[in-house]
């Protein structure tokens, strides 16, 4: 059956009216004939205005590890609403979380909290500076880290001959040209131009700012030999490793990226995960570092530590650590591309996976992606056009091959059964529109 959207189409309309492109966000905005407007979620699936019922695999960019609408989690929030709310004063349950979040993440010795991704690298980027007195800071091509000014930069590739190194440019109109100078731009998983840039600037660094698995670039990882050598580098120019897990934290292991490696920053940030979707992350890092708060540095926010977002991510934290859900999380996420395989396989189409079963990335070669250039150089419009057809079979997948297929706890045999039902339509619809450019090779 055909997929309508008449009615997410028609509010479109009067969302446009006062809306720039309709949504409140640039990122959901997907046209003005497939921009979805949604009704309600449970579990892992969505539900449009148009009740067309989907499997989610974005889970709004990953924060529903649990699911939608967990009961559990809800209650717990319905209690927070009890205490009132925001006070510009703080509550017990502030140290009962950052309790259970020491305890979960070695490096987590002080934490603050903040509202949102965004809020936490920006308190910790002035961190970092303020702690080393230096001003200038390392970052990943491909990396994302929110959308403020130090971060909104990329790499443009479409131009680039592969000759020399493409020129970086902001992500956005706005962002100053004069702050490109304090960024030193590396490949992930090349540690020897990472040695070459410590070299040349290293006593202007403050940190290295890294997402050991990038978030937003299909999910490609580190090797733990590149991360350790940036540890160790840091540690001989004295730079602070500052380890962004938004996304990974408390996703791919209970605590976080940092236990999958076993490397440990100086600070670190959290934030889709903790709280299950209300609104809330973390600044957090060894204590010498995070005692600079209040003593020079500034730090705050009204709605900083909101009741109800404290409330959820008690919770959420709680049944992260104490049950299995993280191995359910990345059991789901191992079979579903153990199903995907074998359909991509039976037709000859080269592909590999990249990432953590619970934030993977389809990536439509046999080699997968060691770093932002291998995939920006490669064909990836075999992904769009399958993501297209997904949609019309109801399994919400991000139209942008950057982003993984996130993984919640609520994904059930219903869910890997219609998964794998619109999969093989989609690459057989994809496949006959002739979009298929690499095939298996034996």
């Amino acid at each position: 059956m055909a997929r309508n959207l008449s009615k997410s189409n028609a509010h479109f309309k009067r969302a446009l009216t006062r809306l720039p492109l309709g949504v409140a966000s640039n990122f959901r905005y997907w046209g003005e004939d497939r921009t979805i407007y949604v009704k309600y979620g449970r579990g892992a699936r969505l539900v449009d205005l148009d009740d067309n019922s989907y499997v989610d695999y974005r889970l709004g960019y990953g924060p529903a590890i649990l699911g939608y609408a967990d009961p559990r989690v809800d209650e717990a929030a319905r209690k927070g609403i009890e205490v009132g709310g925001v006070f510009a004063l703080s509550t017990e349950r502030e140290f009962h979380v950052a309790e259970r979040i020491s305890k979960m993440v070695k490096s987590a010795e002080l934490v603050r909290f903040s509202n949102s991704g965004t809020e936490a690298v920006m308190a910790g980027l002035r961190l970092a500076r303020a702690y080393t007195g230096r001003d200038n800071y390392i970052i990943l091509e491909g990396g994302y880290h929110g959308l403020f000014d130090a971060a909104m930069w990329f790499t443009p590739m479409e131009k680039w001959d592969r000759a020399g190194d493409p020129e970086i440019q902001p992500y956005s109109e706005g962002v100053p040209l004069s702050t490109r100078s304090f960024a030193h731009f590396v490949q992930a998983n090349d540690a020897n131009q990472l040695e070459d840039v410590f070299k040349r600037h290293g006593a202007n660094i403050a940190c290295m700012l890294i997402e050991p698995i990038m978030g937003n670039c299909l999910g490609i990882a580190a090797e733990p030999e590149y991360l350790r050598a940036a540890r160790a580098l840091c540690d001989k120019y004295g730079t602070l490793l500052f380890i962004d897990e938004v996304k990974t934290g408390f996703r791919v292991a209970r605590g976080g990226v940092q236990e999958l490696y076993d490397v440990h920053g100086d600070l670190c940030t959290f934030a889709k995960c903790v709280a299950n979707g209300y609104p809330i992350s973390v600044l957090a890092g060894r204590e010498p570092i995070m005692r600079k708060l209040g003593r020079g540095v500034a730090h705050g926010g009204t709605y900083t530590a909101h009741s109800v977002s404290l409330a959820a991510a008690e919770r959420t934290l709680q049944i992260l650590d104490e049950t299995d859900a993280l191995e359910r999380v990345a059991n789901y996420g191992t079979r579903l591309r153990a199903g995907m395989r074998a359909l991509l396989s039976a037709r000859g189409i080269a592909h590999s996976f990249v990432g953590h079963p619970s934030m993977s990335g389809l990536y439509f070669a046999s080699q997968p992606p060691r770093n932002y250039r291998d995939w920006k150089g490669s064909d990836y419009s075999y992904y769009d056009a399958t993501a297209r057809v997904l949609h019309d079979e109801r399994i919400l997948c991000e139209p942008d091959s950057r982003e993984p297929w996130f993984i919640s706890a609520a994904h059930d045999e219903s869910c890997l059964s219609d998964t794998l039902r619109a999969f093989e339509i989609a690459i057989d619809t994809t496949l006959r529109a002739g979009a298929a450019t690499r095939k298996v090779t034996a």
